[in-house]
């Protein structure tokens, strides 16, 4: 499906600010913090969180989150390994667009598979795409399971789910590892935020 390409005729159309005429415009760089890992790992409670933080420091932050994703741009997408591929093709797109216009955008996807994270990190600039790897077993997120998927998938109701019937494939070389399932919110939030002063990319 992502290697289709159907239009033609096009020109790419350039703006009339450099990337660093905008960065001094606005006050702020733009950021991909890519959240990965099991369902119920804590990607999208750590993403809300370091949203609302990097909001009321003044940076202009916003969550790519994989339901609500799901409810509109990628609605046509199931989870199949090459649904999953397109449906972070698709993120890894619109993640880069964000980026662009100096937003720091943090994508909450469990994005199970290794290859497809590694060209959402390639659209991206040097130094401005931090994978995040929300560490938690399987076994807590199985205690947790916020919203019954695991129960469901261990009775077969949902076939192919990540973890159970479907491969989770850990990152090998992410920029931050949280430790979800031992850590506290909060120090998962300030170890990412940290991240982001000691990289150059905000000041708090």
């Amino acid at each position: 499906m992502s290697s289709d390409i159907k239009s033609s005729n096009i020109t790419w159309h350039h703006g009339h600010l450099t990337a660093e005429e905008r960065f001094k415009k606005l006050g702020q760089k733009g950021a991909v913090l890519w959240l990965t890992g099991l369902s119920g790992s804590g990607k999208s409670t750590v993403a809300r969180e370091v949203e609302l933080a990097l909001v009321e420091n003044g940076i202009n932050a916003y969550v790519l989150d994989g339901d609500n994703i799901r409810h509109g741009l990628n609605k046509n997408l199931g989870f199949s390994p090459e649904d999953r591929s397109e449906n972070i093709r698709r993120i890894g797109e619109v993640a880069k667009l964000f980026a662009e216009a100096n937003v720091v955008v943090l994508t909450a996807f469990i994005s199970p598979y290794r290859a497809d994270r590694d060209l959402a990190r390639a659209l991206l600039p040097e130094g401005t795409f931090f994978e995040i790897f929300c560490d938690a077993s399987l076994e807590t997120c199985e205690q947790r399971d916020p919203k019954g998927l695991y129960k469901k998938a261990r009775a077969g109701e949902i076939p192919e789910f990540t973890g159970i019937s479907a491969p989770y494939e850990a990152p090998e070389k992410a920029e931050l590892i949280l430790k979800t399932g031992e850590e506290s919110l909060k120090d998962s939030t300030l170890r990412v935020l940290h991240l982001l002063k000691e990289r150059g990319m905000i000041n708090l």
